[in-house]
């Protein structure tokens, strides 16, 4: 009798929980890889377009022209995003990057750089603000599992805010070099603008090992429209955007150069103290998952973001800079609990399918909202250095936490 011969073993195949976990480290990946870059030039930008011969005033323009052209990129990805490759998108967004950053490098006068900020990807903000967000996010949604989806949205998040420390730190690399080396401020300053194209082709390396297609929507599907979810959606999205509105007064770009303006920093100390509340905000993402599973993600949000609110209304009381310093470091250890949780709680209050749709109308208002408000702190600190941006800013957030609690008690049992 012929010996039974052993069958043999097939590849082993991995698991769709195994790509769905490769799949979120890549997005983590590429986010740190942007908010890194985002760190340096967001305290850069300021000193780059002062060394150039613009005002405090034309400043805030640009300032709100690379909000108000994120604002209106992303409403357009946003509603056809769902009909096409989703890996693709992201890799046009990155492209846009190095462009972005590339145009910065190149142009020194006003209106060339506000068509680059216009149609670009640059960000003011420590935070994100770009076509990036919503598609990361409802893709991320869709490859978290529900019970896991608020501590995955705070890792995106604390990736995303120690890689900005991080970048906010490097921000001091033009005057080391500038004093070491035959180079001006100037060329270092534009070479920095460089490096900033070369992350978003280093994010675009990155973006290319996502799947192909969206795991729950074909590229050929049509966008799904908001219908069971429009009345929750739209009045967070209206929420959303008083609150970004608030945040545009104080975008990190606005912030240093009120640094600058009151106690005459150095671009390094700036770029220190950026770096410690970034790591502060970053730590405290994971904290607020914590708090999150215990309270709910309603009450993390407002409980944390208003004494965050009255912190941020002190510092322009601060009588020195040690004070400040304090202020705005306490603040940092509070103000950004809410950034996983709310994304979340969108996540959590939505039906599955429309997602996508959510993530982009609850992010475009908020693009759009925070364009308008650097132009006014641009002009504010253009006349006083008192710091009234701050202080407006402070006040305009506590009205959106108080509203927020009073119209989603209701849900505060969502986790």
């Amino acid at each position: 009798m012929l010996a039974k011969i052993p069958a043999i073993a097939a590849p082993r195949v991995p698991s769709r929980a195994r790509a769905r976990r490769r799949a979120l480290r890549t997005l983590l990946t590429a986010r740190g890889l942007r908010a890194f870059a985002d760190g340096f030039v967001s305290l850069l930008l300021p000193v780059y377009l002062l060394e150039i011969g613009l005002s405090p005033f034309e400043v805030g323009v640009l300032a709100t022209a690379t909000l108000l052209g994120s604002g209106v990129l992303t409403l357009v990805v946003g509603r056809h995003a769902a009909r096409y490759d989703e890996r693709r998108l992201l890799l046009a967004a990155a492209a846009l990057m190095a462009a972005t950053g590339a145009g910065f490098a190149a142009f020194t006068q006003f209106w060339p750089l506000f068509v680059v900020a216009i149609v670009g990807t640059l960000n003011p903000s420590s935070g994100d603000a770009s076509v990036f967000l919503p598609l990361e996010h409802a893709l991320l949604a869709r490859l978290a599992p529900g019970r896991l989806r608020t501590r995955w949205f705070a890792r995106y998040s604390l990736v995303g805010s120690l890689a900005a420390a991080v970048g906010a730190f490097f921000a001091g690399t033009p005057d080391v070099i500038a004093h070491a080396a035959p180079v001006s401020l100037r060329g270092a300053l534009q070479a920095m603008f460089g490096l900033y194209a070369a992350f978003g082709v280093a994010s675009a390396l990155a973006y290319r090992h996502l799947p192909r297609a969206s795991p729950a929507v074909a590229p050929s599907t049509a966008a799904p429209p908001l219908r069971d979810a429009r009345r929750i959606v739209y009045v967070l999205a209206g929420l959303f955007s008083l609150d970004a509105f608030a945040g545009g007064f104080i975008v990190q770009s606005l912030l240093a150069l009120w640094l600058f303006q009151r106690f005459e920093l150095s671009t390094v100390t700036t770029a220190t103290i950026f770096f410690w509340t970034g790591v502060l905000s970053a730590f405290s993402y994971l904290v607020a998952a914590r708090i999150a599973a215990r309270i709910g993600l309603v009450y993390t949000m407002v409980f944390t973001h208003l004494p965050s609110s009255v912190l941020l209304m002190l510092v322009p009381f601060a009588p020195d800079l040690a004070t400040a310093i304090v202020l705005l470091l306490a603040r940092s250890a509070l103000s950004q609990m809410d950034v996983p949780t709310r994304s979340s709680f969108v996540m959590a209050v939505v039906p599955a399918h429309e997602r996508a749709a959510a993530a982009s109308v609850t992010s475009v208002p908020r693009s759009l909202a925070a364009a308008t408000s650097p132009l006014v702190a641009g002009y504010l600190l253009g006349v006083t250095t008192f710091g009234w941006p701050l202080l407006v800013a402070g006040a305009l957030k506590i009205v959106y936490d108080l509203l927020f609690l009073a119209l989603f008690r209701r849900h505060a049992s969502t986790r």
